[in-house]
């Protein structure tokens, strides 16, 4: 048995220490806030089996062209946004060049198509059966070029992941979400996706299950870690906690910390925002509405519209026009309601050019763990990469996971 800190209280970090933990280890967890209050909490709350392959940059010129114009919604930015993070977004690109994005989607769907059986363990084993729906999501479609190139798509998706899903035409969406006023010009249902009301409060009784366990949290400031002899310790509200081994879980706060112990990361901070609709008709399942660029979920509280991608300068006040765009254009087609008051939620996805998450031994100090860069997919992949983790700290790593470590990636962390 081994003492662990883990520095991070979103999904990435709770479900490392609840892994950490089942292998007998003793787990305390230290982050700023309780577990749940950061990013996870303000996401779509889609566990996304069908995301074998990640997020690429576009590379069409047209599309390129509709972004740097302000003609797509999918992204915004500002010239500041883009200049700071000039060196991460051109490797980005490179990264997503087709053939490597091929490459990285390998190791991607590996991780990806077992996420939903590595939460179903902690849901079953936390309560938490009452958050979480397994009936898939939608993806909508206004264009009917956009959605038969989607449809035409799947059969290379079915046959090289296995992936799940079935086209509809506008009237089979209109029965299956009855909300639309008029028919689309298709969908695609991705039935193997599950979906959670409330992904802050998941987090939350993954957390309750941890402490049920023995586990330890505690509020406290990671940037107070450091080496202790043979241990690492951090400054916490109650104490100083020291232990054998630290991992860092701190999604987009990890740069700072680690260039504090001499690394320099590229990262990048991909901004979104989301508002609430009390009011709204309650969606059957999710919907992903390619048109306007968002995500619209029911949850607990009424039905959250999550936008796309915003780079833009830390410290700037939350960019709205996304969800102002996607809110004029649904209109057209279904009910939102009056908005919640209050300002917009806003949060950030820590995105690694080469589009995988981080996941193993730190280069340079002994017994320091690396587990972040999650991109859109913390909410999905923290059970699945803590599993790895977990192996990978025990001395048990599998090779297929090699692209996730440091090591193999010094391009991206050095």
């Amino acid at each position: 048995m081994s003492e662990i800190l883990v520095l991070g209280g979103g999904m990435v970090g709770i479900a490392t220490a609840l892994e950490l933990q089942a292998r007998g280890h003793a787990v305390t967890v230290v982050d700023r806030k309780s577990p749940g209050q950061e990013t996870s909490y303000g996401n779509a709350g889609l566990i996304q089996a069908e995301a074998a392959e990640p997020y690429a940059m576009p590379r069409a010129l047209p599309e390129i062209l509709d972004i740097l114009l302000g003609r797509s919604n999918d992204v915004v930015w500002s010239p500041r946004g883009v200049l700071s993070q000039l060196p991460a977004l051109w490797q980005y690109y490179r990264y997503s060049h087709p053939r490597r994005h091929q490459l990285l989607s390998q190791p991607n769907a590996r991780l990806i198509r077992s996420a939903c059986a590595d939460h179903d363990r902690w849901i079953s084993l936390a309560g938490a059966e009452d958050l979480i729906a397994r009936d898939g999501y939608l993806s909508v479609f206004q264009d009917p070029i956009a959605f038969e190139a989607m449809a035409r798509d799947l059969d290379r998706l079915q046959q090289r992941y296995g992936i799940d899903a079935v086209p509809l035409d506008g009237a089979e969406l209109c029965k299956a979400e009855p909300v639309f006023r008029t028919p689309p010009a298709g969908a695609i249902h991705w039935r193997e996706v599950w979906s959670c009301t409330a992904p802050g409060e998941l987090v939350t009784r993954y957390a309750e299950l941890f402490r049920r366990r023995g586990g330890t949290i505690h509020l406290g400031d990671a940037s107070t870690l450091r080496r202790a002899g043979h241990a690492w310790e951090v400054q916490t509200d109650a104490e100083r906690v020291r232990a054998e081994h630290a991992v860092i879980a701190l999604g987009p706060w990890t740069p700072p910390l680690l260039a504090q112990l001499g690394y320099r990361v590229r990262m990048i901070m991909k901004h979104g925002a989301h508002r609430m609709y009390p009011q709204a008709a309650t969606l059957r399942r999710p919907v992903f509405d390619a048109r306007h660029g968002v995500v619209l979920c029911s949850m607990k509280g009424g039905l959250r519209m999550t936008c796309g991608v915003a780079l833009e300068a830390s410290g700037r006040v939350p960019d709205v026009r996304q969800l102002d765009r996607a809110a004029s254009g649904l209109s057209a087609y279904l009910d939102l309601g009056v908005t919640e008051a209050g300002p917009i939620w806003r949060g950030t996805r820590p995105f690694l050019p080469d589009m995988l998450p981080m996941v193993g031994a730190a280069p340079r100090h002994d017994r320091l763990w690396f587990h972040f860069g999650h991109g859109h997919q913390g909410f999905t992949l923290g059970p699945t990469t803590a599993r790895h983790l977990g192996d990978m700290l025990d001395g048990d790593a599998d090779e297929a996971c090699a692209p996730l470590t440091p090591a193999h990636r010094p391009a991206i962390i050095s």
